[in-house]
């Protein structure tokens, strides 16, 4: 019989034991480093240079910032990723220098995150999932980014690898430590994403051979707690309850229920950001195009693996904790936002990069074969670079145009203690030093009408309207001035308050 070459074994791939000798572990490590390299220079190079914070990176910011009032923090949100900026936010305003530290930081992590593997797949598998995972656009772009979205995948790979060591090998400790950690870490950034990265593992948990099976579902449901606290704390001081905080986070985010959100993740791989509403054709099918063949790659994956036990369990455990991290995203939330499914491409990588590295070893031989399939993958990642330079550029343009802004509304008399309200006032009021205020009616408000007026009163404040829209009734008799434009030529204009007083 004609051997498979899907499920044929990889030459010379060994999966080093624990007793590895050290010139293994530094061959591994020459394997690994590179990708890892590549990741933060590609940052450095792409992404960090000019661009300015969005608006949720400007909430979590602003939580630690040493110069600028807290945002309002919304019930859906988690302070992981405040905590995680904070011995840069609260030393330097500085955006440059905080994106140099976030990417440095998400490179040195994703090399923690494959290291961790190196006992359960080949480490060429490993090298070429990194590859895929940090090709991606949205990884190069939210890896400098203060965002919680890419540490939940990091910390998701690495305890997805932590949970398998140690299932296999009671005396590892390390890997039982290293899983409750990362899970600690995915909940500290997102709650909700712990709960479906736990779900998965618990459920492997069950099929371990009993003499190693008690500690594992005790470490992961201890992670989740620990790093869940400070949420768990907030929603008992804040919104009188963990169901009350629930509730109201789901009405932030439009209602969760049955919202199947394929169609608009598709689209939004053309370089949105978020996709609320997800209103217009496919204009760019090609960006989506690796996006279709993700499913088929993860079950030849799949397929390669079930040729060997000890490569079947890695790759199911991965193929199911991804899928369970997609799943709430795809199927609750009714808009998408490339983001949010960081943790699940981070772990589906690995059985793709499986599948294509038994591909690879298939296509020997065939030179057309072999070449158009490195031409397919060059051309995509090709694609997912000149994507992430496209993102970047309109983050800059964006960051030009409120920084003339916020030098307006200074000559215009707006300067600390002051008070922003209306559209962008939380990137405005951040770079002015100014407080972030709405009203009540929105998922962001946080003072009355009349207690907005009240301030107004008392220090300089702005209410921010763009387009043909109307002020608030309480702001018409204010003194209007038209504003910088935004991007794309919007105008806008800022009703400022008599407290406010132009300077020179």
């Amino acid at each position: 019989m004609a051997r498979n070459h899907l499920t044929a074994p990889l030459p010379g791939h060994v999966l080093h034991p624990p007793t590895a000798e050290p010139a293994a572990r530094r061959r591994d490590l020459a394997r690994l480093a590179p990708v890892a390299a590549a990741y933060a220079l590609a940052q450095l190079l792409l992404v960090v240079p000019g661009t300015g914070l969005g608006w949720d990176e400007t909430v979590y910011v602003s939580q630690v910032a040493r110069d600028a009032p807290a945002a309002f923090f919304s019930a859906p949100r988690a302070r992981g990723i405040s905590y995680l900026v904070a011995p840069v936010a609260a030393v330097t305003p500085s955006v440059l220098v905080l994106r140099i530290y976030l990417a440095l930081l998400a490179a040195a992590a994703l090399l923690l995150a494959l290291w961790v593997w190196r006992r359960l797949l080949p480490v060429p598998v490993l090298a070429l999932a990194g590859l895929l995972f940090t090709g991606l656009w949205p990884t190069l772009t939210y890896g400098p980014q203060a965002m919680p979205n890419l540490w939940v995948a990091l910390a998701a790979l690495t305890a997805v690898g932590c949970f398998l060591r140690a299932a296999a090998d009671r005396s590892d400790r390390p890997a039982l430590a290293g899983a409750g950690a990362a899970v600690a870490l995915a909940a500290l950034m997102r709650p909700a994403d712990a709960f479906w990265l736990v779900l998965p593992l618990a459920g492997a948990a069950v099929v371990v051979p009993a003499r190693r099976r008690p500690a594992l579902p005790a470490v992961l449901v201890a992670g989740a707690l620990v790093g869940s606290a400070p949420w768990l704390a907030e929603a008992h001081l804040s919104y009188g309850g963990v169901l009350a905080r629930l509730h109201r986070a789901g009405e932030i985010q439009g209602g969760l229920g049955w919202h199947p959100a394929f169609w608009d993740h598709l689209r939004a791989l053309g370089g949105r950001t978020l996709c609320r509403p997800c209103e217009g054709p496919w204009s760019q099918p090609v960006t989506g195009l690796w996006w279709l063949a993700l499913p088929l790659l993860v079950a030849g994956g799949l397929v390669a693996a079930s040729r060997s036990t000890q490569l079947l369990r890695p790759v199911l455990v991965a193929t199911a904790a991804g899928l369970s991290l997609a799943a709430p995203y795809l199927l609750m939330v009714g808009y998408a936002a490339p983001r949010f499914l960081l943790p699940a491409y981070a772990l589906l990588a690995l059985p793709a990069a499986l599948c294509l590295a038994r591909l690879l070893r298939a296509s020997r031989g065939h030179p057309f074969a072999r070449t158009a399939l490195c031409s397919a993958l060059a051309a995509h990642l090709a694609l997912q670079l000149l994507l992430t330079a496209t993102v970047a550029a309109r983050s800059r343009d964006m960051r030009t145009a409120l920084t003339a802004v916020a030098a307006e509304l200074h000559r215009q008399g707006v300067r600390p203690p002051c008070v922003v309200s209306g559209e962008e006032a939380v990137r405005v009021a951040f770079r002015t030093g100014c407080s972030s205020r709405q009203v009540y009616g929105g998922h962001d408000g946080s003072i009355s009408a009349a207690g907005l007026t009240a301030l107004a009163a008392r220090m300089p404040a702005a209410v921010l309207v763009a387009g043909g829209a109307a002020p608030p009734p309480w702001a018409r008799d204010w003194r209007t001035y038209p504003l910088p434009a935004l991007p794309g030529g919007r105008p806008w204009r800022a009703y400022l308050a008599p407290s406010a007083r132009p300077t020179g």
